[in-house]
């Protein structure tokens, strides 16, 4: 039963803090505790989470206490048994969580599986649903940007791949490790002698490391066989139709294997699986990305923050997990939005790899300006830059070239902006040799795209604009640094939801310690 917490608001008669030393007292005073309860804890709205309780029954553990000892383990990279211990034995997670006297809080390592069991559950069942941990994330936002005076309009972002708690694995040992899974599922006594043999030690020894390349096929071939026998098996009980240990190696053998013209399973060419085919047993919604040289199976994060030199603390504002497969931009496009309505932003620094239709649609509907520090794509060739050409407002036609010769007849077609000129001004222009202007048999006739035209403005603009734009953008990097030092590197969870999960109490975890720092006189200056 859901039962909001708000006993920490009593006063009690006395409390550790009356048998503290004076000056232990004062040392206390100015530690991160009081600005975590004070700012944090008592700003947790637990009303959200109530859905995740029945409303008969004992009591929850209070919401509050459960949420900030989450934030508390990222801020101080703890484990479970460190988060607790300290909850026990330090005065000062004893006073963030709400408590007055130390060990007077007992939560046990179990309420901790079950409040992220509830939780996890809850967004398994409403993936639609934001409003539980991401909710919470934006209320504290907006408490923080008021308390420190951190504007909110001027924001930039950036993403970073990471990997989940999965093992780095190739096609036999993928094979190996859905085959394992599958065999463990089946039942003792309905488990065939030779699917037995599959879970003994010197099966694997020999599937996996007593191998020689030109053996690797063959192995393959055998892991897919047996899986497909494992999962026909699996798929004759009752309990196991809509299970993991069917769904996974069915997928497997799909994104795997072929058919050969004797109705034999064969191992697919390594070209022909798809980025987004299953790269683990146990983390179906990994994929696979190559980015630069490196390639990596699991996710991509996206984050954003404030950037304007008048703040004097800077804010995570905005996260995302998605597959690594999903590009930057499609990441930023469908993001835009939300950043818009939950921090008001006005203007988004991002550098060339976000730089797309989409994005820039997205943002013009939110009314955001996007600033890049830079483009992807081919640089413009030796020829007349197209942004030369005058435009005339009213109709968006071509006016003048370059040279200021004025065009006899100017139109817009098929995407083209199309001016026709004077055979003999063409000719005669010592710009002929860069310029766009095509000979034809009665006059000239230079066609430029619109998008090429646009794209142009836009590579001005980054020119013009460029340090300025640069300097906004630069500290994203030292914020991605940052969440991958105090976990993102070594993640402990799978899957996407949990990810998601993981990666919120980490940009949360960074909130509150920015602002810890601040209210402890920690950013004399203004940073960028």
């Amino acid at each position: 039963m859901f039962r909001a917490n708000d006993s920490h608001k009593q006063q009690p008669i006395f409390s550790s803090l009356d048998w503290m030393h004076e000056k232990a007292r004062e040392r206390f005073k100015k530690s991160w505790a009081p600005v975590f309860y004070e700012h944090v804890f008592c700003h947790i709205n637990e009303e959200p989470f109530a859905k995740l309780y029945s409303k008969t029954g004992r009591p929850n553990t209070p919401v509050n206490i459960l949420l900030s000892l989450e934030y508390i383990k990222y801020m101080k990279d703890l484990n479970d048994q460190d988060l607790l211990d300290s909850l026990y034995l330090d005065y000062q997670t004893t006073y963030a969580v709400g408590g007055k006297t130390l060990g007077e809080i007992y939560i046990s390592e179990r309420t901790l599986y079950y409040f992220r069991e509830r939780v996890y559950e809850y967004l398994t069942e409403h993936p639609e649903d934001e409003n539980l941990l991401f909710g919470q994330f934006i209320e504290l936002l907006r408490n923080f940007a008021k308390l420190t005076g951190t504007s909110l309009d001027e924001q930039r972002t950036d993403t970073t791949m990471f990997v989940s708690n999965i093992k780095k694995a190739g096609r036999l040992a993928l094979a190996y490790d859905v085959l394992e899974k599958g065999v463990k599922a089946i039942p003792k006594e309905q488990r065939p002698e030779s699917m037995g043999k599959v879970l003994e030690k010197d099966f694997k020894t020999e599937m996996l490391h007593k191998v020689r390349t030109v053996d690797t096929e063959s192995r393959l071939t055998t892991l897919l066989s047996m899986s497909a026998e494992a999962l026909k098996i699996l798929k004759e009980l009752p309990d196991k139709k809509e299970s993991d240990e069917v769904r996974i190696p069915e997928r497997f053998i799909k994104e795997q294997s072929e058919t050969d013209e004797n109705g034999n399973l064969v191992p697919k060419k390594s070209k022909e699986i798809s980025s987004d085919s299953l790269q683990s047993a146990y983390d179906e919604d990994a994929t696979y990305r190559k980015k630069g040289n490196k390639g990596q199976s699991g996710y991509v994060l996206e984050v954003s923050e404030t950037c304007s030199k008048d703040n004097k603390v800077q804010l995570i504002t905005d996260y995302a997990v998605k597959p690594n497969i999903v590009s930057d931009k499609e990441i930023l496009s469908g993001r835009i939005r939300k950043v818009k309505e939950n921090t008001g932003c006005t203007d988004m620094y991002i550098d060339g790899g976000f730089h797309s239709e989409d994005v820039y649609k997205a943002a013009e509907a939110n009314d955001v300006q996007i600033h890049l520090t830079d483009m992807c794509g081919r640089k413009p060739s030796d020829k007349i830059s197209v942004s030369e050409f005058e435009i005339k407002e009213e109709t968006g036609l071509i006016e003048k070239c370059p040279a200021g010769h004025m065009p006899f007849r100017s139109v817009r077609a098929k995407g083209q902006l199309v001016a026709y000129f004077e055979t003999d001004v063409c000719l005669q222009c010592e710009h002929f040799n860069r310029c766009y202007s095509k000979q034809q048999n009665k006059n000239c006739v230079v066609r430029i795209s619109e998008k090429a035209m646009e794209t142009a403005r836009k590579r001005e603009e980054i020119a013009t604009c460029r340090k300025e734009n640069v300097s906004k953008r630069a500290g994203i990097e030292g914020t991605v640094s940052a969440l991958k030092r105090t976990g993102l590197n070594n993640m402990k969870v799978r899957g996407l939801i949990k990810s998601t999960v993981v990666c919120g109490f980490l940009s949360m975890a960074q909130n509150i310690k920015r602002v810890i720092k601040f209210l402890q006189g920690g950013y004399a200056k203004v940073t960028t």
